[in-house]
C-alpha cells in the first residue's frame, strides 16, 4: 500500500487535512472525506502501481532517505519544543510545513523524481502562507486552516499524480 510513497502521501495528507479542518471546531464531518481520500489513494496505488513500485530501496538510496528523514524529524521536534516554550505553538504547523517541503528537495534527487519538487514548493508556500496569516494577526484557527488544507491537497495531489502516471504508462505499455 505504500508503493512509490503513495501510502505516506495519503496518510500524511490526512494528518494535514485533520489539522486544517480542526479550524471548524466541533464538526466531525470533515474527518469522513479526509479518511475516504486517504483510503482511496492507497487502494488506487495497490491497484494501478506495478509490483516493483513497492520494492525495497537500494542500500545507498535507503541510507540517504533515512538521513534526510532523520534530519526532518529532528527539526520537527526542535520546532515543537522551541515554539511550545516560546509560547507560540501556532507557529508549529507553518514551520513544520516549511521543513517538510524542504525535505522533498533532496528526496527528488535521491529518488530521481523531479516531480517531488512540486510538493516541496507547495508545502513551502503553505508554511509561508501560514506565517503570513500569523504576522497579519490572523486567528490561530485560520493559520491551521491555511497550512493544513494547502499541505493536505499538495500531498494528495502528488499521490494522485503518481498513481495516474503509473496507470497512464501501463496503458501505453511503458514501464515506470
Amino acid at each position: 500500500m505504500f508503493k512509490s510513497g503513495v501510502g505516506f502521501l495519503a496518510l500524511f495528507g490526512l494528518g494535514w487535512w485533520l489539522l486544517g479542518t480542526s479550524a471548524f471546531e466541533g464538526l466531525v464531518w470533515p474527518v469522513v472525506p479526509g479518511c475516504a481520500v486517504a483510503v482511496g489513494l492507497m487502494f488506487a496505488a495497490r491497484r494501478f502501481l506495478p509490483a516493483s513500485a513497492g520494492a525495497p530501496f537500494p542500500a545507498d538510496r535507503g541510507r540517504k532517505f533515512h538521513q534526510i528523514n532523520g534530519l526532518q524529524w529532528l527539526l520537527i521536534v526542535v520546532i515543537a519544543v522551541v515554539c511550545g516554550r516560546a509560547g507560540v505553538p501556532v507557529l508549529i504547523p507553518p514551520m513544520v510545513a516549511l521543513v517538510v517541503g524542504l525535505h522533498f528537495l533532496p528526496l527528488a534527487s535521491v529518488f530521481e523524481q523531479p516531480r517531488l519538487r512540486v510538493p516541496a514548493a507547495l508545502l513551502i508556500a503553505a508554511g509561508a502562507a501560514g506565517m503570513t496569516v500569523w504576522l497579519a494577526d490572523g486567528p490561530d484557527k485560520t493559520v491551521r486552516l491555511v497550512v493544513g488544507l494547502i499541505s493536505a491537497l499538495s500531498l494528495w495531489g502528488t499521490a494522485i499524480w503518481t498513481v495516474m502516471g503509473a496507470a497512464s504508462a501501463a496503458s501505453h505499455g511503458v514501464r515506470e
